[in-house]
């Protein structure tokens, strides 16, 4: 079992305090995920840390507009998950724990993976009425127009 994703997302679904189809539920989360691996095969970023930041970054908001602990709760949670519904090494949960902590910040310059989480949340603002700007962005790949246009249309779908 590297993750029990049925498991994890009916668990996340239950702890889940804001709209499930909202601007930070399953659809966004989906969104990012989708957006993560898409950039993880091409710059070799751990696939398995940028799913479970999909996952994790936004699962413990309190609200969907200003919450600048969001990510310290959205860690916390996948530490206390980890071996319950998904197995991760050390390294990858320090990986996880700083991209769920720092999504938030503006931060461009981080390990790979990180900077692939960071995108990957980044490509999917449109739905909120923000355009995902290059300058933002991290990596080659999320400023590319084969990823970044059609992110953006599936963002705002």
């Amino acid at each position: 079992m590297r993750i029990d994703k049925p498991a994890l997302i009916q668990h996340l679904k239950a702890q889940f305090c804001l709209d499930w189809h909202g601007i930070h539920g399953i659809r966004h989360w989906s969104r990012v995920r989708y957006n993560g691996l898409l950039m993880a095969r091409e710059n070799k970023a751990s696939v398995h840390v940028v799913e479970l930041f999909a996952f994790f970054h936004d699962a413990r908001r309190f609200n969907d507009h200003r919450d600048p602990e969001h990510g310290i709760r959205g860690a916390d949670l996948a530490w206390q998950l980890k071996d319950r519904f998904f197995e991760a090494t050390d390294h990858e949960m320090a990986l996880l724990t700083e991209a769920c902590h720092e999504h938030s910040n503006g931060l461009i310059e981080a390990d790979i993976t990180i900077q692939t989480c960071f995108d990957a949340d980044r490509l999917d603002l449109a739905r909120v009425g923000i355009m995902p700007n290059p300058v933002y962005l991290c990596t080659e790949q999320a400023k590319s127009p084969g990823i970044l246009a059609p992110a953006i249309k599936r963002s705002i779908r």
